[in-house]
């Protein structure tokens, strides 16, 4: 994994400024997560998964006006000046392709172990203490409300609906809430019942805190 280093570098400078929670310290933390559930699969690709968990939002649609063009400028820096094969770029790119919430909520994406592996090390980032931190510094960065009465939660998400203003409180029931059941890994599942739970537990003191 001689690469890693540059490939940590790549991430750290695409990440430089977020104030949305997918910053480096996002990255680091789902590098971190990844590291652990590997634990569980000593047979897994560490070199990819690690690799992907750098680079899993470094186009993402969220940071960039334009995805194509930041991912063709990925692939070439990885073969130019970080040396990757192709194969491997292809294995890099097509986790980051099918991994996030969004392109899971119609059709489940089929990922080898090495993407089941970084989907939950990233699902785990938006879940307990940490996950509440993250979903208020989303939601403030993109003016949502913290709670509005009239604005229930959406009982189910879509492709069309999903990037649409809510509140943040919303996106615990319509998101946070459901991802423990979308875990891939035993040990990742058994993480993310627990962050849950905490989360619940904050929801719950905020509502008896404002009345509701």
């Amino acid at each position: 994994m001689d690469h890693l280093p540059a490939i940590i570098d790549l991430a750290r400078q695409q990440a430089a400024g977020d104030q949305s929670g997918h910053d480096f310290a996002h990255i680091q933390r789902v590098a971190a997560n990844a590291r652990q559930l590997l634990t569980a699969y000593p047979d897994a690709d560490q070199d990819l998964v690690l690799s992907t968990a750098y680079l899993h939002d470094y186009y993402d649609e969220k940071l960039v006006a334009n995805t194509a063009a930041a991912k063709a400028a990925l692939v070439q820096t990885l073969h130019t000046a970080v040396g990757l094969t192709q194969e491997r770029i292809d294995q890099i790119t097509f986790i980051i392709d099918h991994m996030s919430f969004s392109k899971n909520i119609e059709t489940h994406q089929q990922l080898p172990l090495a993407g089941q592996i970084v989907q939950d090390a990233d699902r785990l980032d938006a879940l307990g203490a940490v996950g509440i931190f993250r979903a208020i510094r989303y939601g403030a960065t993109h003016g949502n409300p913290d709670y509005d009465p009239h604005i229930p939660p959406r009982q189910e998400l879509t492709a069309a609906n999903y990037r649409q203003p809510s509140t943040i409180v919303n996106h615990f029931y319509e998101k946070l809430f459901k991802l423990a059941a979308t875990m891939n890994t035993p040990i990742g599942r058994q993480m993310a019942t627990e962050r849950t739970a905490f989360m619940k537990q904050f929801i719950k003191e905020y509502f008896q805190e404002i009345g509701k």
